[in-house]
């Protein structure tokens, strides 16, 4: 039976997960074709999107390790407060005079986003596996429902208020949407106590069926942050879409992965002993996915919106069967491995796999 501390923290990832990734896929649609028009160019734009994920790096690490020290709850609510504040700041970056200007700024108010991010995500990660040690993977895949929506009504809304109202109003939207989520996590978010632990990242990180998962997350992460800057420039350009509609082909990517990924969590933590080919097939679907995507131009295959949706649909279910068994699996390695079972352990867990998605 769920208790109440359950449920109220259900209630809180739940709507984390929804407002932190909303922000963060508001950007795919419109923001590289506003840069280009600052006079940036494509590989700068890849370099603003991978600064984030350098700094989540760096960020994941840090918070994971001393998330007992500074405590979980209050890790979570700095870190929505800093992302929501951020994505506002974001939105006002269009009235910034010349190129340099705009860029420094584009990387500066990424940076101090990622660390927020970092911190949100490393101890919603923490908290849900120590609320439900026996159903990690269930409880994850369930939540991932709320990731997806979250990537699914990002760029579409981001999009359409684009076009509708400017370049401002998307950003100031979705972060004081994120900042509704300070007070109201604060009132609901039950607080987790712990004590911290001698173990350290690196011998977690040592043993070897943990490199081999973290291999697996990097490669998903990567497919993934190379679509992001990518993706709307080459829907623009081959299919001559609309901003407003080019959010729209995002969603076969998001709405395959969000329904797809409570089942793969369920059979994840009923039949454990699956999860390598889980695993091993996500993979192969994912790399069919990707070759059919542009389509490689050795299959000599005429690029067709339909076929290019269709596959962002094969892949987001590839990367569901692939990335819900992961952080489950490197638990069950530290476990294995000596690694006191607790918030400490934990944070080293949800810290290592931060770090190495953001690595990819």
């Amino acid at each position: 039976r769920i208790s109440k501390n359950q449920i109220l923290t259900l209630i809180s990832m739940a709507s984390v997960n929804f407002s932190a990734m909303i922000c963060y896929s508001i950007l795919g649609p419109f923001f590289p074709n506003e840069a280009v028009k600052k006079g940036v160019s494509e590989s700068v734009i890849g370099l603003i999107f991978g600064c984030y994920a350098l700094v989540n790096l760096l960020g994941s690490l840090i918070l994971g390790k001393y998330i007992v020290q500074i405590g979980a709850k209050f890790m979570m609510i700095s870190g929505l407060f800093v992302s929501g504040g951020c994505t506002i700041l974001f939105g006002l970056l269009d009235k910034v005079p010349g190129t340099t200007n705009f860029i420094v700024l584009c990387f500066i108010i990424r940076s101090i986003d990622a660390i927020g991010f970092a911190a949100a995500m490393t101890s919603s990660f923490a908290i849900i596996a120590n609320i439900f040690p026996n159903n990690i993977a269930t409880v994850m895949g369930s939540l991932e429902i709320f990731t997806g929506l979250g990537l699914v009504l990002g760029p579409p809304m981001g999009g359409f208020l684009y076009q509708s109202f400017g370049y401002k109003i998307p950003f100031v939207t979705l972060g004081c949407l994120l900042l509704l989520m300070v007070p109201f996590n604060m009132l609901v978010l039950p607080s987790v106590e712990a004590f911290p632990t001698n173990d350290s990242f690196w011998r977690l990180f040592t043993h070897p069926k943990v490199v081999l998962i973290c291999f697996i997350i990097f490669s998903i992460s990567s497919g993934l942050g190379f679509l992001d800057p990518t993706m709307s420039l080459f829907v623009l350009e081959k299919f001559n879409l609309p901003a407003g509609y080019v959010g729209l082909v995002f969603l076969g990517l998001a709405i395959s992965y969000s329904l797809s990924s409570p089942l793969l969590g369920i059979v994840s933590d009923k039949m454990p002993t699956i999860r390598k080919w889980l695993l091993v097939l996500g993979g192969f679907g994912t790399a069919i996915g990707f070759f059919l995507l542009g389509p490689a131009p050795i299959l000599q295959i005429k690029s067709e919106l339909w076929l290019f949706v269709l596959m962002l649909g094969l892949i987001g279910f590839s990367l569901g069967m692939s990335g819900i068994p992961t952080f489950p699996e490197i638990l069950s390695c530290a476990i294995e491995r000596g690694f006191e079972e607790g918030l400490s352990t934990l944070g080293l867990v949800s810290g290592l796999f931060g770090a190495v998605w953001s690595a990819g």
